[in-house]
């Protein structure tokens, strides 16, 4: 079989296949997103506290580079986003790259990864819930009464209020994502034609605008280069979520052409939004103007002489807190349901309730996110740069997955194992490979960053055990689960090097089940 692309037209299986032995990992899961929705999913995923919140104090530590910084990132956020939609074309999964990680690495792979990405997101919703009660708290020089709620209190109300909605039904999700990306896009389009405007003919305060702020404030790098490379791990952060569309493939309908194109879209978001975005900000304002307490889009329209400008985009910023946090809900539900389904996740989490949301899962997560109000309670003025690095490290865990997976995708595919779908990743397996040096990069970069990024690295000594233990806790059961569907991820069968005999799936009779060979390794580790 060559490498060389055939039409990949092979119908998605259903929700409600099993492979004869066990369950589809997307069984009880209601397609319920449609293109509108997962369109604006897919937008307002790259769109989040990463870059309403973070951005301002990462301007005022590494200066006018932050622009650049944010491309070089987005960069390799949409090599891998290619990737993970050439493997979306060729299985649609709620479990994203978790079940990839399985095909193509093993049944200990798929566990470590699955339980980093739950770890990121349930970070990112510690840091969002953090962020939402950092940007009420902002309100409290307009209300005593706002001012004097605890930080704790307002986490602890945004976990609770989120988790509800979030265990109504998927097509509340997808409308609230719908709603909430729609707002956040509006706002930076506002943002981005203000912007240029003021620049092209001046703001309406009489400030100076221009490229001049930045040649006149020290450059691109006014810190020097070390303090813009330290930033990377947090600029890594913003772009937590792009993900999410893998995610979203196994509750949407027809994902074979729906999460290409949204992905496709990836790349003008990143340059406009992220890039143009920050670039705008800096000839708006000097880079010293922002900082670490305030989102640089209130700091800005709160400059511009229209007094209720600034608290109009706070409560935009809050909103697209509130996005991130259902999103990060919605995917660790899922993602613990895949789990589930392969042994390595605790049978709780994949409970559905009557509208086939997986309100185990969200339940768990939601629970560690009670961290979160911790934090806040007793270390608030830290508690969002803590969450921030933790969820980063899960960030560039989940990357690593889905590249790695794609990259042995390619080799099995030129050994003629696999079929490529016509939807592709561009010069792979170069691009996994820089890649996984990029990444690797950042690691080292968050190393140096001390004294958080050093101790988030040295979390490790404490998570490392973790997954340890819990690997000899869960292994049985998922050996004995992988032992059932031998040969088969979902209703997908892998192909083995050289079939000695073929019997025809169960349920997809016109696609050969392969006898595994003991030449490749079959989806799944022997038994320690």
């Amino acid at each position: 079989m060559s490498s060389t692309s055939a039409p990949d037209n092979n119908p998605a299986p259903s929700s409600n296949d099993t492979t004869g032995v066990v369950a589809n990992e997307d069984a009880g899961l209601h397609k319920g997103l449609g293109a509108r929705q997962l369109q604006m999913i897919a937008i307002g995923g790259a769109i989040g506290t990463g870059l309403f919140l973070g951005a301002g104090g990462r301007l005022a530590s590494a200066g006018p580079s932050l622009f650049i910084i944010y491309g070089v990132c987005g960069f390799f956020g949409y090599l891998m986003l290619r990737s993970l939609g050439e493997l979306v074309r060729h299985r649609p999964s709620s479990g994203s790259f978790v079940s990839y990680t399985r095909e193509f690495y093993g049944e200990k792979a798929a566990y470590v990864s699955g339980w980093l990405y739950w770890l990121n997101w349930a970070m990112t919703a510690v840091a969002d819930a953090t962020a939402i009660a950092i940007y009420v708290r902002w309100f409290g020089k307009y209300s005593d009464f706002v001012g004097n709620i605890p930080q704790w209190v307002c986490a602890l109300a945004v976990v609770a209020i989120v988790l509800v909605t979030n265990l109504i039904s998927v097509k509340v999700f997808g409308e609230m994502e719908f709603w909430f990306s729609l707002i956040k896009v509006a706002t930076l389009v506002l943002f981005l034609v203000l912007g240029i405007i003021f620049v092209i003919f001046g703001s309406p305060n009489g400030e100076p605008t221009g490229i001049h702020l930045i040649t006149d404030h020290g450059g691109l790098f006014p810190a020097g280069g070390l303090a813009a490379l330290v930033v990377v791990q947090g600029v890594v952060f913003a772009y937590a979520g792009i993900e999410l569309v893998g995610t979203t493939s196994g509750e949407t309908r027809n994902p074979e052409k729906i999460i290409p194109k949204a992905i496709n879209t990836v790349i003008l978001r990143i340059a406009v939004f992220y890039v143009g975005s920050v670039l705008l900000l800096c000839m708006l304002m000097p880079y010293t103007a922002y900082s670490d307490k305030e989102s640089p889009f209130v700091t800005f329209f709160s400059s511009i002489g229209i007094d209720v400008a600034g608290p109009i985009v706070q409560l935009v910023v809050i909103t697209a807190a509130l996005s991130s946090l259902n999103a990060g809900l919605y995917s660790t539900g899922r993602i613990l349901h895949s789990m589930v389904m392969a042994g390595s996740a605790p049978k709780f989490a994949a409970k559905l309730n009557s509208s086939g949301v997986p309100f185990g899962g969200i339940c768990l997560t939601a629970v560690v996110s009670l961290i979160g109000v911790i934090l806040n309670y007793f270390v608030p003025e830290q508690a969002f740069e803590i969450v921030l690095n933790i969820s980063a490290l899960g960030t560039m865990a989940s990357w690593a997955a889905v590249t790695l997976s794609h990259k042995k995708f390619v080799s099995l595919s030129e050994k003629g194992l696999y079929t490529r779908p016509q939807y592709r990743a561009p010069l792979a397996p170069w691009t996994n490979w820089l890649t996984v040096a990029f990444l690797v990069s950042v690691l080292v970069l968050m190393a140096i960053d001390y004294p958080v990024g050093t101790y988030t690295l040295g979390s490790m000594l404490i998570l490392i055990p973790l997954l340890v233990g819990g690997w000899f806790l869960v292994r049985n059961r998922v050996m004995e689960l992988a032992a059932e569907r031998e040969g088969v991820t979902g209703t997908h069968p892998i192909v083995a090097a050289r079939p000695a005999a073929e019997t025809k799936h169960p349920h997809h009779p016109h696609r050969a089940r392969a006898v595994i060979s003991p030449e490749i390794h079959d989806g799944h580790d022997d038994e320690d």
